[in-house]
């Protein structure tokens, strides 16, 4: 079927008109963009690097900044032509589009423009195919994840492109782009890696009105203005009255080289100025020189002509016909239209029309008064009309200057539209214009909601915040106003205070809870969940909610039942009631398997982490993980991969952790979220500790950097924790002792120092500080017999192991350790602890019955690539009288986390497109690593692949 249908946005080709001066006002525009690239050949030869890459196979992507007029657009113009783009490795095909200021609220505009000529996306995926169709409103359906249309976007772009042919995409204006555009077309950037694909994004800087492009993760090309020899070079060039050498140089100086002032501020000066025989302004200022030049121009014009300037400046569309029916309803004729053509402010392509620099546009819409501005919007609505209901929407909510019920029910309706597709800070810019223009107070609220709701779920957590407080001030409706509550008390449980939240949870829940049972047990459970991890505001649910929540009712839901067991769970949990808290958990687990819900799977895989039940936590993560990945809701998935790394480090391989960590690094990097890599970049440079890899010190520097730009929210405690056992881990390798014990003894959180248990008794023992370790064995004392877990149960031995003064006692404290680890799945600890006792063995002269320990312990060590611990065990069973057997680790411990997710895959049996749907990459980044697999590993074949153990 064909992918694009007549649309009601901008045709394709339009974006060659944005900022490209038509032909009747051709001279000034082709001179400029000409005349624009003196001095510009460093950055022309970057730019031309960048294809030449992709012509290698290689895709690449580079954001161009600089401030109005310094000439991005030209220097994209001139990458784009024909001559740059032809050269050895085959005719480069050229997509375009750009950024238009008045189409932010319209998701998708500047992506269906981009994506327009690639007439077909069957090929494709069906998820992403239909998640494109429905944001393109081709298509009716559920609601679309936003990061599934940046997949689709990526397999667009790269299915278009072939060695023989690369793909240069050319992105324009970019500040201006609406943020769903925006967001898909950064995800396909960042996830570029084995295609001929090459993306180029130009943007403003220093926008007075707040609105920057700086994408993290890609890399910058600063344009700065000209130096001195090309800015008088482009001076001497631009015809008109000469200028004066003292002029020019003046002129030179204090533009900064930027071409478009060079060539517009002179268009206000006097011959005598010019001539350097009166003296010039005291300030030349530069963007407000230049607005300024273009307004005076404006305003020299006739009546007609202005108000068209303004329509063009108003109006979103670029197309002539919309235009110009607007204008004749203010009273424009032809002679309006001629008079600004021939003014070179106005330009004319076609069907399509636009004005002549952005600085024109935002000159003459600035300048215009409030009452101009309404009638214009006015008139736009009425030329747009049905054919495009949300653009008309838009201008009707511009016209309006007061409450206005019917536009707001339709900016409801526009709101509810983009949500559908996908494109959520659309979505919260309606709501939000709904309830300004709303008098009714529910309605209002409902409106202030849905805009938080959209707000926080595009990233935007500090408004999100500011909506849904203003909402909750005006809600009456007490399910309502839970609602509102728990999105309060998510939004501080990420970027705010998990005390406060935990405050907001217990009132709602309590609060709500003769009225609807579900929310009650969702926030209670969510409440218990964040007193149980140390966030206790001291808040209660009170003895008679708390026994209501927890009494089971006939008409409960599978998904109640779970709810409420957990909340037994976690109650019992917070009151370090550890015999009542494991049977409870054991339950909500078995519980929750008949239950699909995200939310209700990610707080079991919470309360599972905490107790330590580690099968519970895997399985939950994984599902959450597996469930998300299929509806393509990649934050999900980031969400689950972070927490299951965590699962996974106990229970081994590490390899499976590795990749958890890299996959939730490399996602949250691909959509922007630097916040989200510093629990995958924590549990990364623990890896590197622990198996002596030299990435320790660059991933710890990374982490650093993010820690202290970005709040971390939720994640602070982990991160910090995990920090401090990796600094531990790679102290303890190198023999410092004290400075083990310092890290160690730093780590907070509940979970995580259970977790890490043997290394942190172990370095408190070797760095002499017994009294340390003795108060961890009591805590674990108090912990251990409740749960009954093996691993915990192990630890509590091996702690008394190492602290006892008897060395029969000792013997038989490690004995008991080992028997428990050997049934409690984690390999690790155990073979920390075999260490341990073969240590102590060989020590007291039991050198024959330590190699017992030490050789199990040497093999556990070699297969999890720890290398330090390998040095250690063997220099210990060298001690013992025995020598050390070489043994070579696996194989599969040479490849990338990448690498190794993709051979797994393919051994399963999936094909290379099959795979890289599952990994969200284009099929050549997936035979590009298995290219790698193939040769690391030492197979010709998949077959061969399939015979490898990958657990």
């Amino acid at each position: 079927m064909a992918f694009f249908g007549e649309s009601t946005l901008r045709r394709a080709g339009q974006h060659s008109a944005v900022n490209v001066p038509g032909r009747r006002a051709g001279r000034p525009g082709r001179r400029y963009g000409r005349l624009v690239l003196h001095g510009r050949e460093p950055e022309r030869a970057r730019l031309g690097a960048l294809v030449d890459q992709a012509r290698a196979g290689i895709g690449g992507a580079l954001v161009v900044l600089g401030e109005p007029g310094v000439g991005k657009s030209a220097l994209l113009r001139d990458l784009s032509t024909l001559g740059r783009l032809s050269g050895e490795g085959g005719h480069v095909r050229v997509l375009r589009t750009a950024g238009v200021e008045s189409e932010s609220p319209l998701p998708y505009a500047a992506l269906l423009r981009l994506l327009r000529p690639l007439a077909n996306v069957d090929h494709l995926p069906r998820p992403q195919a239909r998640a494109l169709r429905i944001a393109f409103g081709l298509e009716d359906g559920p609601a679309v994840e936003p990061f599934l249309v940046g997949v689709a976007t990526l397999s667009v772009l790269t299915d278009a492109a072939e060695p023989a042919h690369p793909l240069l995409v050319v992105v324009d204006d970019a500040h201006w782009l609406d943020s769903a555009s925006a967001d898909a077309l950064l995800f396909a950037a960042r996830q570029l890696a084995a295609d001929p694909v090459a993306m180029v994004f130009a943007a403003r800087t220093g926008d007075p009105a707040g609105r920057e492009f700086a994408p993290p993760g890609l890399p910058t090309l600063q344009l700065d203005g000209l130096d001195g020899t090309a800015a008088r070079q482009l001076l001497d060039e631009r015809g008109g009255d000469p200028l004066s050498g003292e002029v020019a140089e003046r002129l030179v100086r204090e533009t900064g080289g930027n071409p478009l002032a060079l060539l517009e501020l002179p268009t206000g000066l006097s011959p005598a100025q010019l001539h350097g025989q009166a003296p010039l302004p005291q300030r030349l200022a530069l963007t407000a020189g230049v607005e300024r030049a273009f307004l005076d121009r404006c305003r020299r014009l006739p009546q007609g002509v202005q108000t068209l300037l303004l329509v063009a400046a108003a109006d979103a569309t670029g197309r002539v016909a919309t235009v110009r029916q607007a204008a004749a309803t203010l009273g424009v004729d032809a002679a309006g239209w001629d008079g600004a053509e021939r003014a070179g402010l106005l330009t004319v392509t076609g069907d399509v029309v636009a004005v002549r620099h952005p600085l024109v546009r935002s000159a003459v819409y600035q300048a215009a008064t409030s009452y101009e501005q309404r009638q214009v919007h006015r008139a736009l609505a009425e030329a747009v009309g049905v054919d495009d209901p949300d653009r008309a929407t838009w201008h009707r909510a511009a016209a309006a200057d007061g409450p206005d019920a019917e536009v707001a029910a339709a900016l409801h309706d526009v709101a509810d539209r983009a949500e559908q597709r996908g494109g959520h800070v659309a979505a919260a810019d309606a709501f939000e214009r709904s309830a300004e223009l709303t008098e009714n107070e529910t309605d209002r609220a409902t409106s202030l909601f849905g805009a938080g709701r959209t707000a926080w779920a595009a990233g935007q957590a500090l408004r999100a915040r500011a909506l849904a407080s203003g909402a909750r001030d005006v809600a009456v409706d007490p399910l309502q106003r839970a609602d509102i509550d728990r999105l309060r008390a998510r939004i501080e449980v990420n970027v705010g205070s998990a005390v406060d939240a935990h405050r907001i949870f217990t009132v709602a829940a309590r609060t709500v809870a003769d009225h609807d049972t579900g929310r009650a047990l969702e926030m209670a459970c969510a409440a218990a969940l964040n007193r149980t991890y140390g966030a206790d505001s001291g808040a209660t649910l009170g003895d008679e909610v708390l026994a209501k929540l927890l009494a089971p009712s006939s008409g409960d839901t599978e998904r109640t039942t779970c709810l409420r067991l957990l909340l037994g769970a976690l109650t019992a949990c917070g009151d370090q009631d550890w015999d009542g808290a494991v049977p409870a958990l054991a339950l909500a687990l078995d519980a929750g398997r008949h239950v699909e819900d995200l939310d209700v799977m990610g707080n079991l895989g919470n309360t599972a982490l905490h107790l330590g039940h580690d099968e519970g936590a895997r399985f939950y993560y994984s599902a959450m993980e597996s469930t998300a990945r299929e509806a393509g809701a990649g934050m999900v998935v980031v969400y689950a991969l972070e927490r299951l790394m965590f699962a996974q480090l106990p229970t081994g391989p590490w390899t499976a952790a590795l990749s958890s960590a890299d996959e939730a690094l490399t996602l949250a990097r691909s959509v922007g979220q630097p916040t989200l890599t510093a629990a995958p970049l924590a549990c990364m440079a623990l890896l590197a500790a622990l198996t002596g890899s030299d990435d320790f010190d660059r991933h710890l520097a990374s982490l650093e950097e993010v820690s202290a730009r970005h709040p971390l929210g939720i994640m602070a405690g982990p991160a910090h924790d995990v920090t401090r056992w990796a600094k531990g881990a790679r102290a303890t390798a190198q023999g410092e002792t004290a400075a083990a014990l310092h890290h160690l003894s730093g780590m907070r959180v509940p979970a995580l120092h259970r977790m890490a248990a043997v290394d942190r008794l172990e370095a408190a023992v070797r760095a002499g500080d017994t009294n340390q370790a003795r108060t961890w064995v009591e805590e674990l004392a108090r912990f251990a017999p409740g749960t009954g877990y093996a691993w915990a149960l192990g630890a509590l031995e091996l702690g008394r192991a190492l602290t006892a003064t008897d060395p029969a006692a000792s013997t038989a404290a490690f004995e008991r350790a080992v028997a428990h680890y050997r049934q409690a799945g984690r390999p690790y600890d155990l073979a920390r602890t075999q260490l341990a006792f073969g240590e102590f063995l060989r020590r007291t002269n039991r050198r024959v019955d330590s190699r017992t320990h030490l050789r199990p312990a040497l093999e556990t060590f070699t297969e999890l690539g720890a290398v330090p611990l390998v040095e250690r065990a063997s220099q210990e069973l060298r001690a013992s009288g025995e020598t050390a057997r070489k043994r070579d680790p696996s194989t599969l411990l040479n490849l990338t986390p990448m690498e190794l997710k993709v051979a797994h895959l393919v051994s399963t049996g999936l094909s290379n497109k099959d795979v890289a749907a599952q990994c969200w990459v284009s099929p050549r980044t997936v035979a590009f690593h298995l290219r790698n697999v193939f040769t690391k590993v030492g197979v010709s074949s998949r077959t061969e692949l399939a015979q490898l153990d990958f657990n």
